[in-house]
């Protein structure tokens, strides 16, 4: 089923559409409530802090921390839709999106 990101309370940007596996991709990028400023949010909403989502596209890669051993990390190259993303969100300065599912 085809995903569309939306930009939470800014109507002026289109939605962006993504593949339905960005599900999970998603939680690579947000920011977890109550960290380094990000509010709580309801279900479907993420927030994506803006000087991360600057650095991800500038260095092309995302750092992913074991779940399993905190001290180890590995880098991973970002995909071209994941790129497309992270261009979207800095393009319109968005930090609060919601997933939505188009039928």
């Amino acid at each position: 089923m085809p995903l569309v990101v939306m930009a939470v309370g800014r109507e002026d940007v289109p939605p962006l559409a993504m593949p339905d596996r960005f599900r999970h991709d998603v939680t690579y990028f947000m920011t977890p409530a109550g960290e380094r400023g990000a509010p709580m949010l309801g279900s479907g909403e993420y927030w994506i802090r803006s000087d991360d989502a600057a650095r991800w596209l500038d260095e092309g890669v995302l750092r992913l921390v074991s779940p399993l051993d905190s001290t180890k990390a590995a880098e991973v190259e970002i995909t071209e839709e994941q790129e497309g993303f992270l261009v979207w969100l800095v393009t319109n300065g968005i930090e609060h999106i919601r997933l939505e599912a188009r039928t």
